[in-house]
């Protein structure tokens, strides 16, 4: 592997089998390198990894917990306290909440490590005079928009149907769908028929991630000057909108199933640009699915994690079709092996269970090698891969049909 410094990046030459035809662009912004070592070593302590399986053990509960926190205004209060903290009584009597209902939520936040009890005051044990301040953990958890889309994403839309992923994994069918009252669909299929509070915790997520990074992917992508770009998966045209403010010739054509162009016509009627955005409806999975003809580029951001493997390669070997030999294929995703941050990893690792009991049974946030193994079953080349881009470190393919 050959590393080349730059001023603004730096560039790697990866000549291994599954990157053969790729050049790789990493931002240096604090770049953490990726490291295995904490898949492959196992340095925890047993006391601890005791601890840590008692946190799992007990996660549903502390997950209720939290939120009642956060509902009940408790750590709100709490943080409006400041450094003088907040004794037991007031926090309850802010919370219109019983003595005992505080104490046992407080004791736990504790426990958690999301508040804690000012040193003068002695003994935490002694809730009773003690005097509670925020602590880092509850700060993100109050104030982090990271760790509030992914709290309520999981809160409204997979909790209740997550009792089912064993179920699921056995039958590889989204079976945690069942609690909004449907079965043998995707999520995908339903996702406009969903109660208001669930479609608004799925956008969020969904757009939080992906949106972040489109500032710095629209130059990349606009670098050659297309004139037309099909967006296969544009759910509610934000990639498009952003392409049409970006560029003012630029026309875009959005991919998605019926309920999902519905919505994206209203958001573009809404943005002005119903004339450069057209919309398509159709299951991209059907036989019968054709994608239209003569674009310059194929755009699909957060999409082709939606399916397995195989339905991947039907997919692409149908984008391929449609791709002139000068078709640029751009392929927006969130890699857990190409994260600066643990944190980040975690959250796409435990995603992977969202798409099996809620989504559709099959798919799941992918590794790089994973998915590149992927694309090139599909008879395309990796250009160039750009890894880190946005805050949320979304990777940037660039592909081209081999031919």
């Amino acid at each position: 592997m050959q590393n080349i410094e730059g001023k603004r990046q730096r560039i790697i030459i990866d000549k291994s089998t599954h990157c053969r035809h790729t050049k790789i662009v990493v931002s240096r912004r604090d770049m953490l390198e990726y490291s295995s070592e904490k898949y492959t070593k196992d340095k925890i302590r047993a006391v601890d990894a005791k601890f840590e399986a008692q946190k799992i053990a007990f996660a549903p509960l502390a997950f209720q917990a939290v939120r009642a926190l956060l509902e009940l205004g408790l750590l709100k209060s709490i943080s409006d306290s400041g450094e003088k903290g907040l004794a037991l009584d007031e926090a309850a009597k802010k919370a219109g909440i019983s003595h005992y209902g505080a104490k046992v939520l407080l004791e736990i936040a504790l426990g958690m490590n999301i508040v804690k009890v000012l040193p003068e005051d002695g003994d935490a044990s002694s809730s009773e005079e003690a005097r509670f301040v925020l602590g880092k953990i509850g700060w993100f958890l109050l104030e982090d928009e990271m760790t509030r889309v992914n709290f309520n994403f999981v809160n409204d839309v997979c909790y209740q149907g997550a009792f089912e992923l064993k179920r699921s994994v056995e039958e590889g069918k989204p079976l945690g769908l069942e609690v909004f009252g449907y079965e043998g669909k995707t999520i995908y299929e339903v996702l406009s028929a969903l109660p208001e509070q669930v479609k608004k915790s799925w956008f969020e997520f969904d757009h939080f991630y992906s949106d972040i990074g489109f500032e710095e992917a629209l130059p990349i992508v606009f670098s050659g000057g297309p004139k037309k770009i099909i967006d296969i998966g544009g759910n509610t045209a934000k990639w498009a909108i952003c392409c049409c403010r970006h560029n003012p010739d630029v026309e875009v054509l959005i991919v998605d199933l019926p309920g999902q162009t519905a919505a994206a016509e209203k958001e573009i009627a809404k943005a002005g640009f119903s004339e450069r955005i057209k919309t398509f409806a159709c299951n991209i999975l059907n036989e019968e699915t054709v994608i239209p003809h003569g674009a310059d580029i194929i755009w699909m951001s957060q999409f082709l994690d939606c399916f397995s493997p195989e339905e991947i390669i039907r997919i692409m070997k149908k984008v391929r079709c449609a791709a002139k030999p000068s078709t640029d294929i751009y392929i927006f995703e969130p890699f857990w092996d190409k994260q600066r941050f643990e944190a980040a990893s975690y959250s796409l690792q435990a995603t992977s269970l969202y798409f099996t009991c809620m989504a559709n049974g099959n798919s799941k946030m992918y590794n790089y090698g994973e998915f590149a193994n992927t694309i090139e079953s599909a008879g395309f080349n990796i250009i160039e891969a750009r890894h880190n881009i946005g805050s949320n470190d979304y990777s940037l393919l660039r592909c081209r049909s081999g031919q």
